[in-house]
């Protein structure tokens, strides 16, 4: 029995309203294009029907069916094998789809004779195709056509909410994994100045967990050791900040970790706010400055003690060439002799401070230059050392103290003798400086089976546990009343633990304050080791030396 018009119509409301309903509450978009296609097959009449979704670059793929077998579904692919893409419903026709119907029933024995087929748009953005199939052979009129557009739009809202849905999860992960794998600090902050969310790298500076943090106030976590800027965040937003003028706000200084230590770190908070300009979140980004911080005062360091180093000599060298100027200074040779001779030290005393900040340089460019690699006997060069140093002081005796293996020989290894000289000299010249009051210098060599072991010892002032290892650390000085007047530049022990390292070998302190210091080298006794040359950047060292290489104290 045919359906009344009226009837008709509250059927087509019905059917409306409940996709209406289902596009709202339901997420599945094929049951959502499911359920359409069923109420556009059961208003005009049909038997069957398809959704063929386009996606870009990719061919068609039918996302919903009805009335079909599953498993004939694909038999109906070349409905949609050259459909055109175009920005307008008026532009859109499949060509010979009528013909296409019926080569696809004679395949599949499917009693299909008539087929519509309306493209899905949303604005100007073409989506796919929705067919509708009848069995009988009655044509689909102009109410047909109006009818199934409907139905058509709702399944492009179907499926553009659907790709939304999709970008916003993909958007949202992607947001994700930036916060997380990001190496600054990130917190979102509600406009109550609450935190909603930090990441981990902010946790594992503040010391709070992302869970523990979550909902706690921003003063609760940033917690101001030191500040360096003029004003808080709470402090610019009870003075109306963000302005137009001044959308973000930059805050450093010293901040307090839960653990009570502090780092420095310096925090741009910038605003989220609607269209309605009300503030939505605050982003902050917390960068840790201290190397920054570091670097400024190593920068300061380093002009002082180059300052410092460099006038002393320039004063002497000065102060004497003037003395010399003099003709009654002429007159007396030997005062000639002896200030000629003080001008001497002091250029040499120039000439090593500016090679050791040459060297410092290169060493932080990567490469330390190494000329001669040849088979180096320590012995010897030790006593060249204790020979250049015992007229400079008669305080202290200098004493060598090699053990020698059966033969009388005390082995060599394989380095730049320069450069092993360079260390040896270093050591000797602070254990003089360092023990203002005199007494024994020794230098001590034994060899194990793998390694030679130098050791340079002093009765001096000696280092500080908590120096001990920063002695080792450029520009570093030790600062207290004894070793506040010796002279320097802290770049000797930095050098002398670079070419040990560079040789494969370690370097340590033992000390005890008041009680002197020694100082260990440990190097390698293998043969065959590969040293920067010429402009080369990194040491080649055996494996076994390389594992062996860290700075660790051995037994003597």
């Amino acid at each position: 029995m045919a359906l009344s018009f009226l009837d008709y119509r509250i059927r087509q409301r019905d059917y409306l309203l409940s996709i209406a309903q289902a596009l709202v509450s339901r997420l599945n978009v094929r049951a959502v294009l499911r359920l359409i296609l069923q109420a556009a097959v059961d208003m005009l009449q049909g038997q069957s029907g398809l959704i063929a979704l386009h996606n870009e670059g990719a061919p068609f793929a039918f996302w919903a069916s009805y009335g079909l077998p599953p498993a004939l579904v694909d038999a109906f692919q070349p409905l949609v094998e050259d459909v055109p893409v175009v920005e307008k419903v008026e532009d859109f026709t499949i060509p010979d789809l009528s013909d296409k119907l019926a080569r696809i029933a004679e395949e599949t024995g499917l009693l299909l004779r008539q087929v519509v087929a309306l493209p899905m748009f949303v604005e100007q953005d073409f989506l796919g195709v929705l067919f509708i199939f009848r069995s009988h052979s009655l044509s689909f009129s102009q109410d047909d056509y109006q009818i199934l557009k409907s139905f058509a739009d709702y399944a492009a809202i179907a499926v553009n909410n659907a790709q939304l849905y999709e970008a916003a999860i993909t958007e949202r992960g992607r947001l994700d994994a930036l916060l997380e794998s990001s190496a600054d600090g990130i917190m979102v902050l509600r406009p109550d100045l609450s935190i909603e969310r930090l990441n981990r790298a902010l946790a594992s500076l503040t010391g709070w967990s992302a869970q523990e943090a979550a909902g706690r106030q921003h003063d609760e976590v940033i917690v101001w050791a030191r500040q360096s800027s003029d004003i808080t965040l709470s402090q610019a937003i009870a003075q109306g900040w963000p302005t137009r003028e001044s959308r973000t706000l930059y805050v450093e200084g010293e901040m307090r970790r839960r653990n009570g230590s502090v780092v420095s770190v310096g925090i741009t908070y910038a605003p989220l706010l609607g269209r309605n300009g009300r503030m939505i979140n605050i982003i902050s980004t917390v960068r840790d400055i201290t190397r920054f911080r570091e670097a400024d005062v190593l920068k300061d360091t380093f002009i002082s003690v180059v300052s410092h180093e460099l006038k002393t000599p320039v004063a002497i060298i000065k102060g004497y060439a003037e003395t010399l100027r003099r003709p009654e200074a002429r007159r007396n040779p030997a005062l000639v002799e002896e200030m000629l001779t003080s001008i001497t030290e002091e250029a040499d005393r120039l000439a090593r401070l500016v090679d050791d900040l040459l060297d410092a340089s290169r060493l932080q460019a990567g490469g330390l230059p190494f000329r001669d690699i040849e088979d180096v006997d320590l012995r010897f060069i030790a006593r060249r050392v204790i020979e250049r140093y015992t007229p400079q002081s008669a305080r202290h005796t200098l004493i060598l103290d090699f053990a020698e293996d059966p033969s009388g020989e005390f082995p060599t290894i394989r380095g730049d003798p320069q450069r092993l000289e360079q260390v040896l000299d270093n050591l000797v010249s602070n254990a003089i400086k360092y023990s203002p009051r005199g007494g024994e210098v020794r230098i001590k060599g034994k060899a194990t089976p793998v390694e030679v072991i130098i050791s340079v010892s002093d009765q001096g002032v000696g280092i500080p546990l908590e120096d001990q290892e920063r002695i080792f650390d450029r520009f570093y000085r030790v600062e207290n009343p004894e070793t506040r007047a010796v002279s320097g530049t802290g770049l000797g022990l930095y050098l002398t633990r670079a070419i040990v390292r560079a040789h494969g070998g370690r370097c340590w302190v033992d000390s005890i304050p008041g009680q002197g210091a020694t100082f260990y080298v440990a190097l390698p006794r293998e043969t065959g080791l590969v040293l920067w040359q010429g402009e080369a950047t990194s040491p080649i060292v055996p494996e076994m030396i390389q594992q062996s290489s860290s700075d660790q104290r051995l037994p003597d």
